[in-house]
């Protein structure tokens, strides 16, 4: 059961109302988003929902167009495949600087998001999923030192987040393969052993592709 939120604002209110709807799919890609009907749904003006419309779009769940208005994001297999490309660049930077750099602090950190994405897992939640993935992969940024890094890796992962959103099968899925993934990163990691890190990042991030079910599939 979800439980409940307590919103500083009306505009928080209606991003986590609306980015619930998205995440548990009761929204559909390209689906429009009428700034006056989600107001009255939501009873609230259309000031706030914009706000939170603006913030969806600058975490690649919601595409705005002059003019037009605000429709939910409808990523294409390309736009996927050039994102991860970026992404496995990034990503294989961090962990090869991560293994020179990567403390005591950092490593629980790892750890404990691997406690909490199998118990999003075991819940089916794939809003606490996603956040607990988030923290594993910013751990390791974090580790590589490089704060410039970081920053681009925590923009990339948002834009990737809203592709799981949209075209992983997470909901169907009895089990999920990225906490083995996860747990192989870790132990490289721990061993110092930064070849074996870029390996594996590169497998897991591959593998994140191939789950995922888009309409060009």
């Amino acid at each position: 059961m979800r439980e409940p939120r307590l919103y500083t604002t009306s505009a928080d209110y209606a991003y986590q109302e609306l980015r619930h709807k998205i995440i548990t799919k009761q929204l559909k890609p390209g689906q429009r988003l009428p700034e006056v009907n989600i107001a009255v749904q939501m009873g609230v003006s259309r000031t706030p929902v914009r706000e939170a419309l603006r913030r969806l779009a600058s975490e690649g769940l919601v595409i705005i167009i002059p003019n037009s208005g605000a429709r939910l994001a409808a990523p294409t297999t390309r736009e996927i495949r050039d994102t991860y490309m970026v992404r496995e660049q990034l990503e294989t930077l961090a962990v090869r600087l991560a293994v020179e750099n990567i403390s005591d602090r950092h490593l629980r950190r790892l750890e404990e998001a691997m406690v909490e994405e199998v118990r999003s897992i075991e819940d089916r939640d794939l809003e606490a999923y996603l956040e607990v993935n988030e923290s594993f992969h910013k751990a390791i940024a974090d580790a590589s030192g490089n704060r410039v890094l970081s920053e681009y890796i925590e923009n990339i992962l948002a834009r990737t987040n809203a592709y799981v959103v949209f075209y992983d099968p997470f909901y169907e899925l009895e089990s999920h393969p990225s906490i083995d993934e996860h747990r192989a990163i870790l132990a490289a990691l721990k061993q110092r052993d930064a070849e074996k890190c870029v390996e594996l990042v590169r497998g897991h991030l591959k593998n994140a592709i191939e789950g995922l079910r888009t309409p060009e599939k």
